[in-house]
C-alpha cells in the first residue's frame, strides 16, 4: 500500500513547514477578519481554555453552550495571551495584545491549527468515520486489521488516542482542532502512515474538523441521537454530509457507505461525482455484501462477497449489527489499496472494545455484559443480540441522559420494554437536570404490561438486577460503557458499570 509520506514528504519537511511568525498575517487576510496589533507576533501556542494559557499563546475567545471565552480575556493576558482571537469586538485590551475579530473563531482556529502545526494531514492517510453508533467499533477494528510489523497505525476515538509509540487516555471523541493537529503530529513522528478517527456530528458542526484532508469519509448509519443539539433528523444529516460533499472545505477521494441504511443511500445519490463510492451492506448492490450469516453465542459467520470474489468470514464480535462493522472495515482498507482477501484472517485476532459487549464474569451462572448503548437503536441491537442467546430471562439496567433530547427517553424506554423481560431504569449522567424530570419523561414510553423499576442510585440498580438473575439469564447493563465516571452538577463521579458488576458478583460469590 502506498502511502502519502512515501510519496510526497519527510516528516523533517513537514516540521519545517511550521512557521511561527507569518501565521497572524495569513489569517488575518480573510475578508471577514478585522485585526489590531502587531501581525508578525510570535505564537506559541493555540488555545481555547483559558486555565490552558502559556506565554506567547494565541487565545481563542469561543462561545459556547456553558461558558463564553471572551468572559475569560483578563485571565488569559494575564497568563500571557499575546494573541486573542474573538468574534466580538474588545476594545479595552492592552495595546501590546494582538486582536483578531473573525465572524468564525472555530473555523480560523482549524486553519490556523493546520498551519502552525505544519499540515500533518497532508502526510497521513486520513480515514474518517462518522454515524450514530459503531464508530469506535470501525475504527478500532480498522486499526487492527491495517497495523502490521513496523508500521502502527494512529487512533483518534471514544475510548483512547493511539500515537504511534504509546496511547493516552481520550477526552473527546472527536478533539477541537487545536489539539488534533498535534495528535496527527505525533503518529507522524511515530511512523504511522495512516490515522484512524471518530468523527461525530458535534465536531463537524463545531468545524474541529474543517479542512481536513481525508483520504477516506465513512458513513456508518444515522438514527436518532443529538436532537437536543442538532434540532431535528435533517439537520443532523446535513450535519454528516458535510464531510462527504466538500462543504467541510475539502472533499474525500473515497467515501465508504453502508448501502443499507436509508441515509446512507440518500447520500450517496448526494455527492459530487469526482468523489469515488464504495457501499457495504446486505443490498444486493454493495461494494461488499454479507451473505448467509450466522449469529451465534460466540461470535458470527457470513459469506463475503467483494471485488476479489467470495470468502468465509469469521467474526469474534457478537450480533448483526457488528457484521455491518466488519464489513465497514473491510470496505475501508479496501479503499486504502489493500487485498481483502489477504487481512479477512486478522477479524479472528480481534479482542473487541472496552465497555462494548464486554463481559464480566466472576464464575456467576449467568451472563453479565457492559455495553455503550445509549441510543434507541443501539439499544434496540444489543437487546436482540444478546436474546438470540440467551436461553433463560434478559435483564436490563439503563438510564437516560439529563439536559439532552427529551425525546430520545420514550423511544429508549418503549425499546427496553419490548426487548428485555425485566428493566431496571436508573441514573445515566444526570447532569444538572432533576432525576425525576428524567423518569417522567422515561415513564411515557411503558406499556400496561412493562415490568419497569425505577431506582435512583445506578448501583443499587445494578444490584437488584444481579440479584433477580438465575442460571441460563443475561443482565445487560447499557448506556456508560467504558466511561469511569458519571456526570452529576457539572461533577464527573467515579462510577465503572464494569467495576460496579464486578464487586458486587463478588461479594455475591462470597455470599454463598
Amino acid at each position: 500500500m502506498k502511502t502519502k509520506r512515501e510519496n510526497s514528504e519527510t516528516l523533517k519537511e513537514v516540521h519545517n513547514r511550521v512557521t511561527k511568525v507569518s501565521l497572524l498575517r495569513d489569517l488575518s487576510s480573510s475578508d471577514d477578519i478585522v485585526s489590531q496589533g502587531d501581525l508578525n507576533t510570535e505564537v506559541t501556542d493555540l488555545i481555547t481554555d483559558s486555565r490552558r494559557v502559556t506565554p506567547g499563546s494565541a487565545f481563542f475567545a469561543i462561545p459556547g453552550q456553558r461558558a463564553n471565552g471572551n468572559d475569560y480575556l483578563d485571565e488569559a493576558i494575564n497568563r500571557g495571551a499575546k494573541t486573542i482571537v474573538s468574534c466580538e469586538d474588545n476594545n479595552e485590551i492592552p495595546s501590546d495584545v494582538t486582536t483578531i475579530k473573525t465572524a468564525n473563531p472555530r473555523l480560523s482556529l482549524a486553519k490556523f491549527a493546520k498551519r502552525h502545526h505544519g499540515a500533518p494531514d497532508k502526510s497521513l492517510n486520513i480515514i474518517g468515520v462518522t454515524g450514530t453508533n459503531g464508530k469506535t467499533t470501525v475504527t478500532s477494528l480498522t486499526r487492527h486489521i491495517l497495523e502490521r510489523p513496523g508500521r502502527p497505525v494512529g487512533l483518534i476515538g471514544t475510548v483512547r488516542y493511539h500515537l504511534g509509540d504509546r496511547e493516552v487516555p481520550s477526552f473527546k471523541t472527536t478533539p477541537e482542532s487545536s489539539d488534533i493537529y498535534p495528535l496527527l503530529r505525533s503518529m507522524l513522528a511515530a511512523g504511522c502512515s495512516e490515522a484512524v478517527m471518530e468523527v461525530s456530528s458535534h465536531g463537524i458542526h463545531q468545524c474541529r474538523v474543517a479542512e481536513l484532508e481525508m483520504e477516506v469519509a465513512v458513513f456508518l448509519n444515522l438514527t436518532r441521537d443529538h436532537l437536543d443539539y442538532h434540532g431535528n433528523m435533517e439537520k443532523y444529516f446535513c450535519e454528516k454530509r458535510k464531510i462527504f460533499n466538500g462543504q467541510n472545505g475539502i472533499l474525500p477521494k473515497v467515501a465508504v457507505i453502508n448501502a443499507d441504511c436509508p441515509y446512507g443511500r440518500r447520500l450517496m445519490n448526494e455527492l459530487p461525482p469526482q468523489v469515488h463510492i464504495l457501499s457495504f451492506g446486505e443490498s444486493e448492490d454493495s461494494t461488499f455484501r454479507a451473505k448467509n450469516i450466522s449469529v451465534t453465542p460466540n461470535g458470527s459467520e457470513f459469506i463475503l462477497d467483494g471485488p476479489f470474489g467470495s470468502t468465509v468470514v469469521s467474526s469474534p464480535l457478537l450480533g448483526r449489527y457488528n457484521v455491518m462493522n466488519v464489513l465497514a472495515a473491510f470496505t475501508i482498507v479496501h479503499a486504502l489499496g489493500v487485498k481483502v482477501s489477504e487481512v479477512v484472517h486478522k477479524v479472528t485476532a480481534f479482542n473487541g472494545v472496552d465497555g462494548r459487549m464486554e463481559a464480566v464474569d466472576r464464575g456467576q451462572g449467568y451472563n453479565v455484559v457492559v455495553d455503550y448503548a445509549h441510543t434507541p437503536d443501539a439499544l434496540r441491537n444489543a437487546l436482540s443480540m444478546l436474546r438470540e442467546c440467551t436461553t433463560g430471562k434478559l435483564h436490563l439496567v439503563f438510564g437516560c441522559g439529563g439536559d439532552r433530547d427529551r425525546g430520545k427517553r420514550l423511544e429508549m424506554t418503549k425499546v427496553a420494554c419490548a426487548g428485555a423481560d425485566k428493566v431496571w431504569a436508573t441514573t445515566d449522567n444526570p447532569r444538572t437536570e432533576p432525576q425525576g424530570n428524567i423518569f417522567k419523561d422515561m415513564r411515557k414510553g411503558m406499556s400496561k404490561s412493562s415490568k419497569v423499576y425505577f431506582v435512583d442510585d445506578r448501583r443499587r440498580a445494578i444490584n437488584m438486577a444481579l440479584d433477580a438473575a438465575t442460571t441460563g439469564d443475561c443482565v445487560l447493563i447499557a448506556g456508560k460503557g467504558h466511561e469511569a465516571f458519571q456526570e452529576v452538577q457539572y461533577t464527573a463521579i467515579p462510577f465503572d458499570d464494569r467495576l460496579v458488576a464486578g464487586e458486587l458478583l463478588s461479594a455475591k460469590q462470597l455470599s454463598l
